[in-house]
């Protein structure tokens, strides 16, 4: 994250009131929590303050280490009036301590403070950036706070110096590996082998050349993916395989680029997760996205799929639709679904999902009509959006960067067709296709979002210039105790 993101004044900061009582020289009061986790506070003479550690409600002491003209940032040294959500933190790695994991921002805040501040950065954005507010809040999803990431990145360094070897986490705000004994957001079976991974890590041959392992847990297998920068000795295969077959470990190994990740061995139990509710089980690779909190995966494609209410003789588009983790549970719902991703790998993958799980369904539970489609959707344009054909409604789940050229392509279709004027600064709008007329828009769009400020850029769109209402809106606490926020909104035609 860059420091001018990181260190985003919040656009909600109240001043500090006229009758504020006068704190002791040196004494802050947190106002609020930023995006990356800091306290927020303001100097006796209005200038921002960034405090790492510090909680909203809580009077501290704090040590400036950078000073900008408007801002500054902190560390947290005391607590002179604590907050009731402040809490001891679940792992001994979380803190501002030297060699504190990075991985964890909100530890030291109980978790329903977390989601609640969550939540408020979502309605923040919405507002601030977009001037949308939904109608409705939708309870926030929650679930397990501890033993949750099924997918992690885990860094892999052998100190010569000290002989030892770590697996883990970055420090904080460094590119050291922590040296953690234990990860409690890792799912205990994972947890359990972190002591182990370090001994089987220092005992190869290649040690000094083993950069990362990547963690996918199944249901029923765990995968482990090795970076390895030397190919592996026959002692250090046979190393692997020992290791896996005591742990229930499915070695892949990666020599060179991403195009080179394969299984060590061919066989085995297969990496796969469920959708119960659908009947659906999705098979995948290490490689491939899916979602790090399984338990919330399925509560969010549960609520989803019910706002989105698909029907039987409805048309359905996923937009952004990755392995079809959506897509698949839709089409047990509607009449027809169109699947579009920009990666031709994962819409193979997708086609080869719909066809393992309609392949063992019984005739009278065939998942729909699915065609799965690759192309490039943050270059979408009216012309392309209108050939796609009706859709009576959308679901979109995009990565960070969110839907601009999708959302953009809706309010050109729709200004054009309300007959409103470009301003002269402004690029004229696009040509429409012969036949357009005949182009529906979707009279609903769930919208699935890892990013609140593109969610709420896009949203200004749909709402503002094409012709949509934001009837519901609410956070996903994907990534419990990180600052991290998913959510999720839902429109409709206006018309």
């Amino acid at each position: 994250m860059s420091e001018s993101s990181r260190n985003k004044i919040p656009d909600n900061l109240p001043e500090t009131p006229a009758d504020a009582p006068v704190l002791p020289e040196g004494w802050l009061e947190v106002l609020s929590m930023d995006m990356d986790a800091q306290g927020v506070a303001r100097k006796p003479d209005g200038k921002v303050i960034f405090i790492d550690g510090a909680l909203p409600g809580e009077i501290v002491s704090a040590s400036t280490y950078r000073k900008k003209n408007n801002w500054e940032a902190a560390t947290l040294t005391e607590i002179h009036r604590e907050s009731s959500q402040r809490v001891t933190p679940g792992c001994p790695n979380f803190g501002l301590h030297a060699g504190a994991c990075g991985g964890c921002k909100m530890q030291h805040l109980h978790v329903s403070a977390q989601v609640a501040i969550k939540q408020r950065v979502l309605e923040d954005n919405l507002w601030h950036l977009a001037k949308v507010k939904p109608e409705n809040l939708l309870r926030p999803i929650e679930g397990p706070a501890w033993g949750y990431r099924d997918r992690s990145r885990l860094s892999v360094r052998y100190v010569i110096k000290k002989n030892k070897v770590l697996v883990g986490f970055h420090e904080r705000k460094s590119r050291y590996v922590a040296d953690m004994e234990t990860c409690k957001i890792l799912p205990p079976h994972v947890d359990a082998m972190l002591m182990p991974l370090r001994a089987l890590v220092g005992s190869m041959d290649a040690r000094e050349t083993l950069p990362q392992i990547e963690v996918a847990c199944g249901e029923h297998v765990t995968a482990m993916l090795l970076r390895h920068l030397e190919p592996l000795s026959q002692a250090d295969q046979d190393r692997l395989r020992t290791f896996g077959s005591t742990h229930n470990v499915q070695w892949w190994l990666q020599p060179k680029g991403p195009d080179t990740v394969h299984r060590m061995d061919e066989g085995g139990t297969q990496l796969s997760y469920s959708l119960p509710e659908f009947g659906i089980t999705m098979p995948f690779k290490p490689t491939d996205f899916t979602q790090v909190n399984p338990q919330i995966n399925r509560v969010l494609v549960g609520r989803s799929l019910r706002l989105l209410d698909a029907k039987k003789d409805e048309r359905v588009i996923d937009w952004f639709c990755g392995l079809g983790n959506f897509t698949l549970p839709i089409a047990t719902m509607a009449r027809e679904v169109l699947g579009i991703e920009g990666s031709d790998t994962l819409v193979q993958r997708s086609h080869e999902n719909y066809a393992g799980n309609n392949a063992v369904r019984s005739e009278s539970e065939k998942l729909a009509p699915t065609t799965f489609v690759a192309r490039n959707l943050f270059n979408m344009t009216p012309a392309m959006l209108i050939a796609d054909g009706n859709a009576d409604k959308w679901l979109v789940d995009p990565p960070r960067e969110g839907a601009f050229a999708l959302s953009q392509a809706l309010a050109d279709i729709h200004q054009i067709r309300i007959g409103a004027e470009t301003p002269e600064d402004a690029e004229p709008l696009p040509a429409l296709p012969e036949g357009h007329e005949s182009w529906n828009f979707p009279k609903r769009i769930v919208y699935v979002s890892c990013n609140p400020a593109t969610l709420a850029r896009d949203a200004g769109l749909l709402v503002h210039k094409a012709g949509y209402r934001c009837v519901s809106a609410g956070v996903v606490n994907m990534f419990p105790h990180t600052a991290h926020v998913e959510s999720m909104a839902v429109f409709e035609r206006a018309e």
